[in-house]
């Protein structure tokens, strides 16, 4: 028997709208979890998108501050402006191009690397790789321009960005390329914006220090320099905006290139040696630095305290003994945390820094190195070039003179005795005059300027004081220099400078130069004595010092193969410059430089006469004003007749020796006597070095310096 399991059940019912009410609502909340999903997705998507699109916008800003100081460089030099193909590599939208290359901006992942990762296909879904080839789209200035930025210069783009420069010619390139150019100055443009009057000081004036780690001065502080920069806007987005869906803001940049003159109290762009003397003895207590210390490395060593900062490009070493503004680092200071540890329990500013170390910035010393001392080492007709500055002219102090002084003959074995001089000088037109004047005891062609009859031949005439005495006729004559007493102007005195021709006397006030030897080694040298050129220009009728306030002393070995360059390191079988009379530099009403490629021999006191100031300057703390003067020489020694006790030396000290990191360490505040060329110990040495913070203290020729920054438009960075 089949047993029947069969039940009876009640029965029921099925409501299809209930049902078809749960599957909507169900369907509902799957399509909106979907689009949630969807739209997080998307967000994600955007999100990771912008911070691509960021960090390769960085990474394109740094390449951009690396790229701008060797394009503005270039576009200084000689026949930058020849061609298209010099020219057009140069322009910012060549700078701007070659950023997105450098920071690989049109790719996520860069050929090198799927190369050594060996894929053989890849499906990229990076919607931010690009081609990126409108440059333009991505680029744009502010404002009307005539190029993809807008320059600084002759135009005033309002608030959050600095105040212009003006330029009396027109420089459409500025909007173009990074142009440096002494035409670019101060003035309507930046009254009222800067720390002093335009009118006065328009090739430099104060201005804040920028909000920078960089401690060449401390961020806010005012410090001497002028600030050209050029303003664009950049949204890297825009070039794709149609293929990514989204649309990034502009972001609004200003790019700054300062022009710095060396200000700090040391100064050097090499390797520097700091709280010793190569003597091994440590600085004594005579060294007083007021201010802070650039060098390009550093190595502080023993107990030295600096009272300043150091900052390096290349980094610093510091011994555990020694201070940087009042702190002493048992750790590396440039260390993980030290920095932000001294932010937060001692203040902003941290004593020791490192280019590096300021994002988008750059420090660029120019430093020619041993070319800073000679002209003819150089091309002296720089012409097309984009700038209307050349880049010698720039960069090269000899060159900058307004004066200049050169040996242009010489006899003896070897050259040994210098017989001719060529001194060049500026006259109130503007236009460059020259003298030539002879040593030696043959015929010299030409009368010299400013000379006046005297007596006929055979006759003595007598000077009270010293002057430079001719003898001729004609086209020539013979000379002698720096004479006193009874002159008489005869053959047996001078020699005959042409037969059979009555002949008279000649006088004139005695030249600021002349050939000596060194009393003791016999060396030949050229002497200047500074506190002579007014009135020996005077007689020239040349400009006042205010103009010829610069004296370059080079031997002319280009245009005389007789000649040989001096070497560098010098020797003692180069001619040597020996200066004297120059305590009392109070007639050179804006200050006095000296550029030589010999080695100086410093014989008396020097700028040791204090001056009026400058009106509207005040000196700080009631200190006295000196002429502001500078003295470049690759050496220099203390004592022409004999060694000095002591020497004492207010001011600045630097060094224009290389940044090569194999060479030996700079000691600027060392000092070698001039007779037994030995070294002076510490005791013998005093030095009151402080910075210059008013361009009032400027000298005429200065060492300069970039600093190169990237700083997105905002009032609280940029400033006025």
């Amino acid at each position: 028997m089949k047993p029947n399991f069969r039940k009876n059940h009640r029965g029921g019912y099925i409501s299809l709208l209930t049902v078809l009410t749960i599957s909507i609502f169900m369907l509902t909340m799957m399509i909106f979890a979907y689009k949630r999903a969807d739209l997080a997705r998307d967000v994600q998507a955007t999100v990771q998108a912008q911070t691509d699109y960021r960090e390769k916008e960085e990474m394109i800003l740094r390449s951009i501050v690396s790229l701008t100081p060797n394009r503005a460089i270039l576009a200084m030099q000689d026949g930058s402006n020849s061609s298209p193909a010099r020219r057009d590599p140069l322009s910012f939208q060549s700078i701007f191009t070659e950023a997105l290359a450098q920071a690989n901006a049109r790719q996520s992942i860069p050929q090198e690397l799927l190369t050594q990762m060996a894929i053989p296909a890849h499906l990229s879904g990076n919607t931010g790789d690009s081609t990126l080839a409108n440059v333009a789209a991505i680029f744009r200035p502010i404002g009307a321009s005539a190029g993809i930025v807008s320059g600084g210069l002759n135009r005033d783009l309002g608030a959050g960005f600095p105040p212009a420069l003006n330029s009396a010619f027109p420089l459409p390139a500025d909007d173009s390329f990074p142009i440096v150019s002494s035409e670019k100055a101060y003035g309507i443009l930046a009254q009222g914006r800067v720390g002093l009057p335009t009118a006065t000081y328009r090739a430099l004036n104060v201005v804040p220090y920028p909000q920078i780690n960089f401690g060449y001065s401390a961020p806010g502080m005012p410090f001497v320099a002028k600030r050209n920069w050029w303003a664009f806007s950049m949204s890297l987005a825009r070039n794709d905006d149609a293929v990514t869906g989204f649309a990034r803001a502009d972001r609004d940049f200003v790019l700054s290139l300062y022009e710095i003159p060396s200000q700090l109290p040391i100064s050097a762009s090499s390797y520097m040696a700091l709280g010793t003397h190569a003597t091994g003895e440590a600085w004594g207590n005579q060294i007083a630095i007021a201010g802070n210390v650039f060098a390009g490395r550093a190595d502080v060593q023993g107990s030295t305290a600096l009272a300043g900062a150091l900052a390096t490009r290349r980094g610093s070493v510091l011994s555990q003994n020694s201070t940087v503004g009042g702190q002493n680092f048992l750790v590396d200071p440039l260390g993980p945390g030290v920095r932000e540890t001294f932010r937060l329990t001692q203040g902003n500013f941290f004593p020791v820094s490192l280019a590096s170390e300021s994002g988008k910035a750059a420090f660029v010393p120019i430093n020619r190195g041993a070319a800073y001392y000679d002209r003819f080492s150089h091309n002296q007709n720089e012409a097309n070039s984009i700038s209307a500055t050349t880049w010698n002219n720039y960069s090269i102090g000899a060159l900058q003179c307004a004066m200049t002084l050169d040996i242009t003959e010489s006899v003896g074995a070897n050259g040994t005795r210098p017989v001719a001089l060529r001194f060049t000088y500026l006259l109130p037109n503007g236009n460059r005059a020259v003298e030539n004047i002879a040593y030696s005891g043959g015929s010299a062609t030409g009368l010299g300027i400013g000379f006046t009859q005297s007596v006929a031949e055979n006759n003595t005439a007598v000077f009270n004081n010293p002057v430079d005495v001719a003898y001729g006729a004609g086209n020539s004559y013979y000379y002698k220099n720096n004479v006193t007493g009874p002159v008489l102007f005869d053959n047996q005195t001078f020699g005959d400078p042409i037969a059979d021709t009555p002949k008279h006397g000649y006088y004139r006030i005695r030249a600021p130069f002349e050939i000596r030897q060194l009393p003791v080694s016999g060396q030949y040298c050229v002497a200047v004595y500074p506190e002579r050129f007014r009135d020996f220009l005077a007689t020239l009728q040349a400009d006042g010092l205010d103009v010829n306030h610069s004296l370059a002393v080079n031997v002319d070995y280009v245009n005389n193969p007789g000649l040989a360059q001096p070497a560098i390191p010098c020797t003692n079988t180069d001619y040597g410059l020996i200066l004297e009379e120059a305590e009392n530099l109070t007639s050179f009403t804006r200050g006095f430089s000296l550029v030589t490629n010999l080695r100086l021999y410093i014989g008396s006191d020097f700028n040791d006469v204090p001056a009026t100031p400058p009106a509207g300057y005040v000196p700080p703390n009631g200190r006295p004003f000196y002429p502001p003067c500078s003295v470049f020489s690759p050496e220099r020694r203390f004592g022409v007749a004999e060694d000095p006790l002591s020497i004492e030396v207010t001011g600045q000290v630097g060094s224009t020796a290389s940044d090569d990191p194999t060479a030996p360490p700079v000691r600027p505040l060392d000092a070698t006597t001039g007779v037994a060329n030995a070294a002076m110990a510490a005791g013998q040495i005093t030095m009151n070095l402080s910075a210059i913070d008013h361009p009032a203290e400027l000298p005429p020729i200065t060492m300069m310096n970039w600093l190169i920054l990237l700083e997105e438009k905002r009032s609280e960075f940029v400033g006025n």
